[in-house]
């Protein structure tokens, strides 16, 4: 365990390195454009050369860069600094500098500025790493963005044998693909089109400019009883209690295993791991929750926290309870078609009461705190199948396609986000990975529409159609064929784990000037987004199904609240794989839960001789949500013993009020 931490620390200095840089940087640039004039903004440079040359020289010296980086001319200024070891003269390569900057480094009277050159240096090197020309070789965040695909070689000398593995061999041919997706979009643009000027699309109403309103009403509920009226019989079910149950059932602690056979020592009972999952789930600790428990010691959940509660082990333990609920039938009765399973992801702000490099400031949510990003995946029956937090300034976008990938037992067909979750990237990556992407967009009606041709959209206005494609807006479909490729080995390399899709979009999308596959994974999404918006316009049960799916998520979201009550509902943990682990432990209490609840009210059918009471229960459900807990005692029981009410410091007030503090 210890080797393990000290891999990752090594492997971590790159990137703290590099952030040194920028930091350091930033505050000398920040400072000095104050002054309005280059000429003395490039002095107070030089003036501070020394001070930044002192925290960050060595470091870079330090850094392996990549000698494949796309700036060419910055590696060969990088490789000549270490090989000067710092001491700059005239003959420094310049060719990385724009023509207004080598005018600065030599002066009217060609004259060299050592210390002007290496500022610029410096700065040229804080952004190139970020925006992506420059990368380390042993970072994991910063490294080139092929370095995280399969390799360009084997893809190309086994493409038959890796396609047919990823299941992607439909996308072998670029020609095949896009004729049928021009084909389908031309279809929708007429469809939608068709079914507004026949007045079939009552819920759309055009205003001046061909400006339209799109109306979703609710779907309609028929009134029923409440879901949590169900559980009157049980109304203090003990958390303790269903953990315990669920685990008689199907022993998801079995599924937390010691992280090391050589320092394997006697497990643990049962109940110890119950109580370490809950001291992290529900955001006690494993302090408080050894003080406030009986029979359970304080070591041995530093233990089981230590050696036995590795994400991985906690995200298993999860799958056991998913797939126990996916073996019932009652969860089957939420799903619209039995045939498609819908999901959808939202995140949602938790505090942190520690210092912590995931987290940031949001005035907008805890006022002068930090705070992460909880980022949870569900589907249509209520499982919670998938988490991570990740920092609060990041995009969810990003980590849309980690959730449906990085699980086992539950498998989406459609997947629905807000606008956080929607990137035209996205649309292209998960129409190519075979799930279809169905968010709520923000200000719909200001979404860009596509067309293939000019010709085409005269076409359109000859037809007199209401909904036409935006000015100028024409798929490049020479972009999407040239980068055919690379599309495919960003496929693979995902479908077959290589990596994680949130890392390379984070590392695609940090470069300066859009990366090429990334340019054509966009180009690729604008098509699949108009056919999606198309249907979005036509199709009123669509809109209605995707915000009832959301609904759901929402409400996952206030019972993590719930669940995660201990400490301010603050985050303990500062590094991100404690917060992980402390969120994953919270999910899999949440899914107990859901799962506890499914049985209950399979007993009660089961049990049940009355039909008719048996149709009710089951339209109470279908009109409700399985995700309540007011019937659940999350915080413990307190005891009313005499004993108990017993002073045991033993105050004498007398005493007290007699206290002479002078």
């Amino acid at each position: 365990m210890q080797k393990i931490e000290k891999i990752k620390l090594m492997l971590e200095n790159e990137e703290k390195s590099y952030l040194k840089i920028e930091e350091n940087f930033k505050a000398i640039k920040d400072e000095s454009r104050k002054k309005k004039s280059k000429s003395e903004y490039y002095e107070i440079l030089e003036l501070k050369c020394r001070k930044l040359q002192n925290r960050v020289a060595t470091i870079i010296k330090n850094l392996s860069f990549n000698e494949k980086s796309l700036n060419k001319n910055l590696i060969k200024a990088i490789n000549h600094f270490k090989l000067r070891n710092g001491e700059i003269n005239h003959n420094a390569p310049i060719d990385f500098l724009d023509d207004e900057l080598k005018d600065a480094v030599i002066d009217g009277n060609g004259n060299f500025r050592p210390k002007l050159y290496k500022m610029f240096l410096f700065e040229h090197i804080a952004d190139g790493i970020k925006t992506g020309s420059l990368s380390l070789i042993n970072s994991y965040r910063f490294r080139d963005v092929n370095s995280y695909m399969i390799d360009e070689k084997l893809l190309k000398e086994n493409r038959t044998q890796l396609l047919q593995k990823a299941g992607l061999q439909h996308l072998n041919d670029a020609k095949v693909v896009l004729s049928d997706l021009i084909e389908q979009t031309r279809t929708q643009y007429k469809k939608t089109n068709k079914n507004i000027s026949l007045s079939n699309n009552t819920h759309i109403e055009f205003r001046a400019g061909n400006n339209y309103v799109l109306n979703t009403p609710k779907v309609e509920k028929e009134e029923t009883n409440l879901v949590s009226g169900l559980f009157e019989d049980h109304k203090n079910t003990s958390l303790l209690e269903v953990l315990s149950v669920i685990n008689e059932n199907i022993s998801f602690t079995e599924t937390l295993e010691h992280s090391s056979v050589k320092y394997l020592k006697e497990r643990p009972l049962a109940a110890s791991f119950i109580a370490a999952i809950i001291g992290y789930g529900c955001n006690i600790g494993n302090g408080r929750m050894a003080k406030i428990s009986k029979n359970i010691k304080e070591s041995e959940l530093e233990t089981i926290s230590d050696w036995y509660l590795s994400l991985e082990n906690i995200q298993a333990a999860n799958n056991k309870i998913l797939s126990l609920m996916n073996k019932l039938e009652l969860p089957n009765i939420l799903k619209k078609d039995q045939r498609i399973t819908h999901t959808s992801s939202d995140g949602q702000k938790f505090g942190v009461g520690v210092d912590s490099h995931v987290a940031n400031y949001s005035y907008k949510y805890l006022g002068l705190g930090k705070v992460v990003t909880v980022y949870t995946f569900i589907d249509d029956r209520h499982f919670l199948f998938h988490s991570t937090v990740i920092s609060s300034s990041e995009r969810e976008a990003a980590y849309v396609i980690d959730g449906l990938m990085n699980n086992e037992v539950v498998k989406s067909d459609i997947h629905s986000t807000d606008t956080h979750g929607y990137t035209e990237a996205i649309f292209g990556a998960t129409h190519g990975l075979g799930f279809s992407y169905a968010p709520r967009i923000k200000n719909f009606k200001e979404q860009k529409l596509y067309c293939f041709t000019s010709e085409e959209k005269k076409e359109y206005e000859k037809k007199s159609y209401r909904i036409l494609p935006n000015a100028q807006s024409y798929i490049n479909l020479k972009l999407i064929e040239d980068n055919w490729e690379e599309i495919l080995r960003f496929l693979v390399s995902i479908k077959l784990k290589y990596t994680d899709a949130s890392q390379i979009f984070k590392r695609l999308s940090s470069y300066g000037k859009k990366h090429k596959l990334y340019r054509a994974l966009q180009e690729f999404g604008k098509i699949i987004k108009t056919i999606f918006l198309l249907r979005y316009i036509d199709e009123l049960e669509l809109r209605q199904m995707i915000e009832k799916q959301l609904n759901k998520v929402e409400n996952a979201n206030k019972f993590a609240k719930a669940v995660f009550f201990g400490n301010n509902q603050e985050f303990q943990y500062g590094s991100k794989q404690e917060q992980d682990k402390s969120e994953n432990c919270k999910r899999l209490i949440e899914n107990a839960i859901v799962c506890w609840n499914y049985l209950y009210l399979s007993h009660l059918l089961a049990k049940s001789k009355d039909e008719n009471n048996n149709k009710n229960i089951l339209k109470v459900i279908k009109n409700g949500s399985v995700v309540v807990w007011q019937h659940i005692n999350l915080y413990g029981e307190y005891d009313f013993s005499d004993e108990n009410l017993k002073d045991s410091v033993g105050f004498n007030i007398d005493e007290i009020l007699e206290l002479n503090l002078a």
